[in-house]
């Protein structure tokens, strides 16, 4: 590819999240700066955030005072508004559409550069489903979006087809892929308490809510000897399980992880056996989902059971580092689980094809896709 050369831009990059965790935009903003671009990141402060990284760039965590609901979109829009009107910037890549619309006003405004980065079909989030009313202005939005705006990126091909359909615009693909330089200490099992002989699953996530199989998982580690399950991460459903599995006698088969920094958490997903992604095809987004873990689970060199869901057995099936399934019984999951446990060499050989596969698919091939957009200048 012929790389256009230009100037160094300054990009304000636009999230809605409070920055910590958000391992793909952080990437996008390190591969901004291996391009010679000084990226400004701008989220919101939540009133359980972390403290944020050393990171290489500068960000901002907006204070909103209101976290859910309409108060919190229309305070995020506002603030997001004013914040990009004044401050100093070449261009804008604004993440997702709850962040899109005051990215284009001011893009308008003052003749900047707009990219739209969607990572999910966001109207078609579940959170949406029964609040037709809520959909219907969120389409709407969607809609004066993509009728105005042409460098636009999704997480898969499924998504891009969505949104080709839908209006007609072609979409740049960019796979959330750890970055081949993403380096992390595998963690001792020891550290956490853990015996070796323990067949340790880790079910990984920010967003574990309804319908991404966390109930099931539990329900099934209750079968399986010697086995732990180990949930990383935040979501909806998880003070429920935490009740359920207190209250059940469980709390030597699952352990409950919070939310912790990348590095941190890779090292603990390396020292597990397994990695698990049960999302249900309950509706279009999770159906044509492609989520983060999966890279994650096939960085750190682990096998993968997930769901037999496009985007996800695609690469697990094309790789071969793990297996799907249609089946999230209790009863289906704990023979596919003492099946592979029982055969060392399916094992290894899946963890092998783990390693052959992080090294063809990594962010650095992904975020080619920035050079004709912004350029680069080293």
């Amino acid at each position: 590819m012929q790389v256009r050369m230009q100037i160094p831009l300054k990009i304000a990059v636009t999230v809605s999240n409070d920055l910590v965790t958000d391992q793909r935009v952080q990437k996008v903003c390190q591969s901004l700066i291996d391009r010679g671009h000084t990226p400004f990141l701008i989220g919101r402060k939540l009133p359980a955030s972390p403290e944020m990284p050393s990171l290489p760039y500068k960000t901002q965590r907006l204070n909103l005072g209101f976290h859910t609901g309409p108060a919190f979109y229309a305070m995020l829009n506002l603030r997001l508004f004013f914040r990009l009107l004044f401050m100093r910037c070449d261009a804008i890549h604004a993440n997702d559409l709850d962040t899109v619309l005051p990215a284009y006003l001011v893009a308008k405004l003052r003749g900047k550069q707009l990219v739209y980065d969607t990572h999910e079909y966001f109207t078609g989030v579940p959170e949406l489903s029964n609040r037709p009313l809520v959909r219907k202005t969120w389409k709407r939005i969607e809609r004066f979006i993509f009728k105005r705006v042409d460098k636009l990126i999704t997480v898969n091909n499924s998504i891009a087809q969505l949104y080709k359909k839908d209006y007609g615009k072609e979409l740049r693909i960019m796979r959330n892929i750890p970055s081949k330089t993403s380096g992390f200490k595998p963690a001792q099992r020891s550290e956490y308490g853990f015996e070796e002989d323990t067949f340790l699953i880790i079910l990984q996530g920010n967003g574990i809510n309804k319908d991404r199989g966390a109930e099931e998982a539990v329900e099934m580690i209750k079968h399986i000897e010697k086995a732990v399950l180990i949930i990383a991460g935040s979501g909806d459903v998880i003070p429920e399980l935490k009740k359920y599995v207190s209250g059940n006698g469980l709390d030597q088969k699952v352990r409950f992880l919070p939310r912790m920094h990348y590095s941190t958490l890779m090292g603990i997903t390396a020292f597990c056996n397994l990695g698990l992604s049960f999302d249900k095809d309950s509706n279009i987004n999770y159906r044509f989902s492609l989520p983060n873990k999966l890279f994650d689970y096939i960085r750190a060199g682990i096998p993968v059971l997930a769901t037999d869901l496009p985007e996800v057995s695609t690469i697990i099936l094309t790789y071969k580092t793990g297996l799907v399934t249609n089946d999230l019984s209790p009863s289906n999951l704990t023979q596919i689980v003492e099946k592979l446990r029982s055969d060392k060499a399916l094992l290894q050989q899946f963890k092998e094809n783990c390693r052959i596969a992080s090294l063809e698919l990594n962010w650095e091939e992904e975020a080619e896709i920035l050079n004709d957009w912004y350029g680069k200048v080293k």
